[in-house]
């Protein structure tokens, strides 16, 4: 395929949340609602005065105070909060909690990537088998088999797919063909593709660094390209989509769009690319997320 050098980039935002609201933000943070707590945590893009009065961020339930620079840190709680507690995105249901780290579980901003997976796959009307890389608590996954996809999800954190596999409970959706697997990224890709297994939607948010179940170390700007590359060896003959997440602050939608298209050379599709942002309720201000980039078959 030919790639449009000169493609406009779109901001896609998830305006459906009942469960999740950015209320403010300001002096490098935010003040999110997440089911029943309000909690604050970091943004650095956040660089504008907060526009809610000092008593509504001093109502918050928990702060986030990183400690380390890797952005580990610690919870600072002014309220209980009864952690994991469940929150709900349309048809999914899923726990939430609060970690050592700022993240609890959902990264709110994918529920555009959410729907549009679901939508490509009851559209297709034909069997699609859907990979979902980084998969992390599985909120993408279980968007695809709700839309009835078999999905093979894979993610190097035990811990994490333990909780994925109870958001499968949680949604409702045990009896849905879902492969479990702890890998390595990049490895598995590799040994599916001399098993010549082949997949027709591919999901990938792959992290800035990580490292696998054996101590490999993922690193987004040395492997991402690898990676992708990786990924056409397992594309079927009729793909279906491709998604692709980034929250490295070095990667740009151009960048990802190219990437993308090199990947996709040969398979009749378009590419959209952008940004993920969430919308602040207070004074409207935007905050992106993450870049992002998607092929869909014009098949």
């Amino acid at each position: 395929m030919k790639v449009d050098s000169h493609a406009q980039d779109i901001s896609l935002s998830s305006p459906d949340w009942e469960d999740y609201e950015l209320l403010d933000s300001g002096d490098r943070l935010k003040l999110e609602r997440f089911g029943p707590y309000l909690l604050i945590r970091p943004e650095p893009r956040a660089s504008w005065r907060p526009a809610l009065p000092p008593a509504t961020w001093e109502s918050a339930h928990a702060v986030f105070r990183p400690t380390r620079k890797d952005g580990s840190g610690h919870w600072q709680f002014h309220s209980p909060v009864n952690s994991p507690w469940i929150m709900r995105y349309k048809g999914l249901k899923f726990q939430a909690q609060v970690t050592d780290s700022r993240h609890v579980g959902v990264f709110c901003e994918n529920g555009a990537h959410w729907d549009w997976i679901g939508d490509q796959i009851r559209a297709a009307q034909r069997p699609i088998q859907a990979l979902n890389l980084f998969a992390y608590t599985g909120l993408a996954t279980l968007a695809a088999a709700q839309a009835s996809a078999r999905v093979t999800h894979v993610d190097a954190a035990k811990k994490v797919v333990k909780i994925a596999r109870q958001n499968q409970a949680l949604s409702g959706l045990q009896d849905r063909p879902i492969r479990w697997i702890v890998d390595d990224a990049l490895e598995f890709v590799r040994r599916e593709a001399r098993r010549g297994v082949r997949y027709e939607g591919i999901i990938m948010d792959p992290p800035k660094f990580g490292r696998g179940p054996k101590g490999q170390v993922w690193e987004f700007s040395r492997l991402f390209s690898t990676l992708c590359q990786a990924c056409r060896a397992i594309l079927s003959e009729r793909p279906l989509f491709v998604v692709i997440t980034a929250y490295s602050s070095r990667t740009s939608p151009t960048t990802l769009r190219h990437t993308l298209g090199e990947m996709m050379v040969g398979f009749e599709g378009t590419i959209t690319a952008g940004e993920l942002v969430t919308v602040e309720q207070s004074a409207g201000r935007v905050i992106a997320n993450a870049t992002f980039a998607r092929w869909l078959s014009s098949m």
